[in-house]
């Protein structure tokens, strides 16, 4: 077995050094030798733009870069295909290891249900702030006959009538049927006297006008037609769209 002199001072020294110089090979060894390589330190990856894209393509795209994923969460988002990408951790263009797990956030496949606020009444632009904050969308406005301007009359979803408290999807666009306070427009007066009361009504309504009131009278005509109007009809009468149209209806009974 080799043995080491230490007869003199300058033996203790280069026995000292050479530990010393041992330490020192393990300690770099280890950490910019062994522990990088093991590792795999400096082998950076980009993370790829995933925002957008369908679940399959991130996946084709992160298979590509040798990394791993998992869908973390699921939010609904209006407009955007389902399943596709929202969000990823860590971020695109970021720079992680080989084999990095990356946490997906992805398009609901169908939206939650919300309840319908209570606008009727309201002014469109006050309904609209609060269909927002319900989750749903202003679709536009459809504008009739009525005195309430601006005022909404009711709401629709596409062709069909909501009531207060419907629960629609969220994100659902949401159309306003507002009066137009009875705008400008003229028309020709109808003639109505002769007919009976209900085919009066019937014509009325379909011009855009209203029945006003209703008033009963003993006359010779058949009871229920209408014997007298107000406005009157003639070639030079015009009456604004969704005014009213008082009648007069023979209640039967009459002398001539």
């Amino acid at each position: 077995m080799a043995k080491f002199s230490t007869n003199t001072k300058t033996d203790v020294l280069i026995h000292l050094g050479i530990i010393l110089s041992s330490i020192l090979i393990l300690f770099f060894g280890f950490f910019f030798v062994y522990l990088p390589w093991s590792t795999n330190h400096g082998e950076a990856i980009l993370v790829p733009e995933l925002k957008g894209l369908t679940l399959p393509e991130a996946k084709d795209a992160l298979d590509d870069a040798d990394l791993d994923y998992e869908v973390s969460d699921s939010q609904f988002v209006a407009g955007l295909k389902p399943l596709s990408i929202i969000s990823n951790y860590p971020k695109s263009g970021a720079y992680v290891k080989s084999n990095r797990k990356i946490f997906l956030t992805v398009a609901a496949v169908s939206a939650p249900l919300v309840k319908l606020p209570n606008i009727i009444g309201r002014s469109s632009l006050s309904a609209q702030n609060q269909l927002l904050s319900s989750g749903l969308q202003f679709g536009g406005e459809e504008k009739v006959p009525a005195l309430e301007e601006n005022t909404i009359l009711k709401v629709k979803l596409g062709n069909r009538e909501l009531a207060p408290g419907d629960e629609i999807p969220k994100g659902s666009k949401i159309i306003f049927v507002v009066g137009d306070g009875y705008a400008d427009q003229k028309i020709d007066v109808p003639n109505v006297v002769g007919m009976e009361q209900d085919e009066a009504d019937i014509l009325i309504t379909g011009l855009g006008l209203t029945v006003g009131q209703i008033i009963s009278e003993p006359s010779s005509a058949p009871a229920g037609s209408v014997i007298r109007q107000r406005p009157a009809s003639g070639t030079d009468n015009k009456i604004r769209i969704g005014a009213p149209v008082d009648l007069w209806v023979s209640a039967g009974g009459g002398i001539e």
